[in-house]
């Protein structure tokens, strides 16, 4: 860091979080095993957090000691594990109730994906993955249904993490394809061509599209709200493969359509 530069300037300058006292190793192991509760998954043994995460086993039951007593785990004697209490949700309802830029984009979404019988969803990274923040879900019934505020996906293959690639700056940028590299190991090859020629074509045309799972595909387009934050918006539809011209301009149309929407709605308010 240069001298004489602050790090909340550099944060300011960056878009990056950067301050100069050290964080504390043992608080973010405590959320690493937090983070190993997905959705479908109910309890979790020491065995199963140490194998999720990595973490030794003996720290492990360390730090699930701490966050029993604070109250964020609950012991599941029957079942002989560790299961999520109420304080996660209270967590999740505060963020929730605290965006005000999902407020002005749901019935946007809503409006979307009910004209033309399509699913819109919005998502922002965490980590290696995007999470859903809102998914209006119309294309076929039953289809999906998985999916809703809170599901993950991962970032390389699919269009909701290229386009939020996309639009981050470039820094940033190095630095999360940097981690996906180390992640993905020997298959970054491969899909780094492909997010390589998603941002190509996000410079070119504003949208990416991908296949990520067989009979649908999906365009998606990076959203920036007021203040900077980063956002990504997609529109899927079920499709053979490979996907025709015609249906991917027409489908590129109402995202691109809907992202301008969203836009206005935001800049029309102050968030």
């Amino acid at each position: 860091m240069a001298a004489g530069v602050s790090t909340r300037a550099l944060t300011r300058d960056t878009g990056t979080f950067v301050r100069s006292t050290p964080g504390s190793q043992s608080l973010e192991r405590g959320l690493q095993l937090l983070r190993a509760f997905r959705r479908g998954v109910g309890v979790l043994t020491n065995a199963e957090l140490a194998d999720r995460t990595g973490l030794p086993r003996p720290t492990v039951s360390r730090l699930m000691r701490s966050l029993v007593d604070a109250g964020f785990l609950a012991y599941d004697g029957q079942q002989k594990g560790y299961r999520l209490t109420a304080a996660c949700l209270s967590l999740a309802l505060s963020y929730r109730s605290s965006q005000r830029a999902l407020e002005k984009a749901l019935p946007l979404m809503r409006a979307a994906a009910q004209g033309r019988l399509v699913n819109v969803g919005l998502a922002v990274a965490d980590q290696l993955e995007m999470v859903y923040l809102d998914s209006v879900r119309l294309s076929r019934p039953g289809l999906l249904r998985r999916v809703c505020p809170g599901s993950r996906i991962p970032i390389a293959g699919t269009s909701l993490g290229c386009a939020f690639l996309a639009g981050m700056q470039q820094p940033a940028r190095l630095a999360l394809l940097a981690q996906l590299e180390r992640k993905h190991g020997a298959a970054w090859p491969r899909l780094k061509r492909g997010v390589d020629a998603a941002l190509q074509a996000i410079r070119k045309s504003g949208y990416c599209i991908a296949q990520w799972q067989a009979g649908m595909a999906a365009v998606a387009a990076p959203l920036h709200m007021p203040g900077g934050g980063l956002y990504a918006l997609n529109v899927s539809f079920p499709s053979a493969s490979p996907v025709l011209d015609d249906s991917i301009e027409a489908h590129a149309g109402l995202l691109l359509a809907l992202a301008d929407d969203i836009r206005k709605a935001w800049d029309s308010d102050t968030l």
